[in-house]
C-alpha cells in the first residue's frame, strides 16, 4: 500500500509500505477520502523520527474487524480519526491506502453523508464530546436545555471544530455566540450562531458582555488563543457560579485571572486522550484515562441520527477533493501551515 511517511523532521514523502497490522478492538479499514488537521503538520513539524505514518482524518469501509469488534462488519462505511504520528504506533497514520482504527470512536456513515464530508468528522467531534460535554458538562442533544437555554461563547467559530461546536451546542438548547473574521458570520449564522462577533475587534469582549447582560457562564476556545476575550466576555458578577472557559491549547492561569478572576479555568482538554491508550506528543509520553474513551463513544453514538435528521451538517469541503490524493495531501499541508484555510476542510480523495 502507499502511505505519507516521515523522512526527516517536518518532511514527508509517499512511499510503498506494508498494511498496519490489525489489533484487538480494531478494525482495518480501506481508506476513502482523508481530511486535514491543523495538528497533521504540527505533527510533522516537531517530529524527529523517521518511517512513522502520519494523518488523523479518514472515512472508508471497513474490510476487516479485530477482536471484540461488534459494532461493524466488513463493507460498513465509517469515518473517524487515528494517532498518526505518534512514535509508539509508527503503524498507525490516516493518510494512506489502508488505516487501522479503533472501533469504539468510529462513526458509521449515513447514506446522506458522501466520503468527503465524513473525513471532516474524525477528531473534530471528538474534541466536541470531551469539550462541550465533558469539560463543560452541557446538556447533551438527545436531552436539551429548554428554551431560552443558556449562552455560550465558541471562540474561533469558523474552524472545523468550531463548526461542529456551533452546531451541537444548538442542539443541546444553548443559546450559540461565536467569533469569526467578517466574511464568515453568514455562513456561521447559517448553522445555528445566534450571535457572531469580530474577534479582531478591540471591543470583542466588552461587545459580548453587553449582549449577554454579563450572564455568560461558558466558553470554549476552539484555537486556543482567545484567553481574553473569553474571560473578558465571561460573567463577573459575585453572585451565582462562577463561569467555566474550556480550551484546547493549554493557556496560564494568569492570562485568564489578569482579566476576570471570577472565570473557573482555564481547563485544558486535549482529544488524543480519547483513545485510549498512551501517545506521544512534543517527547512527552501521555497515560489516559479510559474513562475518556467511555464518554467519547457514547457522545458519538449520536452522531448518526443527528447527520440524518440533518440536526448537524458536515463541515464545508474544501480544495482537492478528488483530484491528486496523497500528493495532494503534502500540498494541502502547506496550505495549512500558511493559514489559508479557514470555514471547511481540506479533503482530498484517494
Amino acid at each position: 500500500m502507499k502511505a505519507l511517511v516521515t523522512v526527516a523532521k517536518g518532511k514527508v514523502e509517499v512511499q510503498e509500505v506494508s498494511k498496519p497490522k490489525l489489533r484487538d478492538g480494531h478494525v482495518l479499514v480501506k481508506v476513502k477520502a482523508v481530511g486535514l488537521n491543523p495538528a497533521d503538520w504540527k505533527n510533522i513539524d516537531n517530529q524527529t523520527t523517521p518511517g512513522m505514518r502520519v494523518g488523523l482524518d479518514y472515512s472508508g469501509v471497513v474490510e476487516e474487524l479485530g477482536n471484540g469488534v461488534t459494532q461493524f462488519k466488513p463493507g460498513d462505511r465509517i469515518a473517524g480519526w487515528v494517532c498518526g504520528g505518534n512514535r509508539l504506533q509508527p503503524e498507525s497514520g490516516a493518510f494512506g491506502e489502508y488505516t487501522i482504527a479503533k472501533a469504539a470512536l468510529q462513526i458509521k456513515v449515513p447514506d446522506n453523508i458522501t466520503d468527503e464530508q465524513a473525513a471532516t468528522f474524525g477528531v473534530s467531534l471528538s474534541t466536541v464530546a470531551q469539550g462541550l460535554y465533558k469539560v463543560l458538562s452541557l446538556p447533551w442533544p438527545n436531552s436539551p436545555a429548554p428554551a431560552p437555554g443558556p449562552p455560550i461563547l465558541i471562540y474561533g467559530g469558523s474552524t472545523a471544530t468550531g463548526i461542529y461546536g456551533i452546531q451541537f451546542a444548538k442542539a443541546s438548547g444553548l443559546t450559540v455566540l461565536a467569533t469569526a473574521s467578517p466574511h464568515n458570520f453568514a455562513y456561521l449564522r447559517d448553522l445555528g450562531a445566534d450571535a457572531v462577533f469580530d474577534y479582531h475587534s478591540p471591543t470583542c469582549a466588552a461587545d459580548i458582555k453587553a449582549h449577554t447582560a454579563n450572564k455568560l457562564r461558558f466558553a470554549w476556545d476552539c484555537s486556543g488563543h482567545g484567553a481574553a476575550v473569553c474571560a473578558g466576555a465571561l460573567s463577573d458578577d459575585e453572585e451565582g457560579a462562577r463561569p467555566r472557559y474550556a480550551t484546547i491549547i493549554p493557556i496560564d492561569r494568569a492570562q485568564v485571572e489578569s482579566v476576570n478572576p471570577r472565570v473557573d479555568g482555564p481547563h485544558f482538554h486535549l482529544a488524543y486522550c480519547v483513545l485510549g491508550e498512551q501517545f506521544e506528543m512534543a517527547g512527552k509520553k501521555w497515560d489516559v484515562d479510559p474513562k475518556e474513551m467511555e464518554h467519547a463513544e457514547k457522545v458519538l453514538r449520536l452522531v448518526p441520527g443527528l447527520l440524518e435528521r440533518g440536526v448537524v451538517r458536515p463541515v464545508r469541503t474544501i480544495g482537492g477533493e478528488g483530484k491528486r490524493g496523497l500528493e495532494g495531501v503534502v500540498e494541502g499541508l502547506d496550505e495549512l501551515r500558511g493559514g489559508r484555510v479557514s470555514a471547511g476542510k481540506l479533503v482530498y480523495t484517494l
